[in-house]
């Protein structure tokens, strides 16, 4: 991936030379090129099958209440990710290890 010198924005290949969208070029650098990785060729192989990985393998649970009205668990996996700016704290998402409820707890 390259960036303009002159603007800052990603550039992309227009023949020889490295185009923005502003309008700059650059001349192509065949060395730092054969360096990038590139996503041609690379195959996807489809979701991952977790049917047969037990329970206690998946993640860590902690003790969390359902909230699924007919469900009166209060153990669910859980994970963590960055969903928002880098500067604010992560979103849980948890899974009821009962029914298999889904919900997230996020500060504000």
């Amino acid at each position: 991936m390259e960036f303009c010198d002159e603007c800052g924005a990603m550039m992309k290949l227009e023949g020889d030379v490295w185009q923005c969208a502003a309008g700059h070029e650059q001349p192509r650098n065949h060395d730092s090129e054969a360096e990038m990785t590139t996503t041609q060729g690379q195959t996807s192989d489809g979701p991952v099958d977790m049917s047969d990985v037990e329970d206690e393998d998946i993640g860590p649970t902690t003790r969390a209440r359902c909230p699924e009205p007919d469900c009166e668990s209060d153990r669910a996996r859980y994970e963590m990710k960055q969903i928002r700016a880098a500067d604010e704290s992560e979103t849980r998402f948890f899974t009821c290890v009962e029914c298999g409820k889904k919900w997230r707890e996020d500060d504000h």
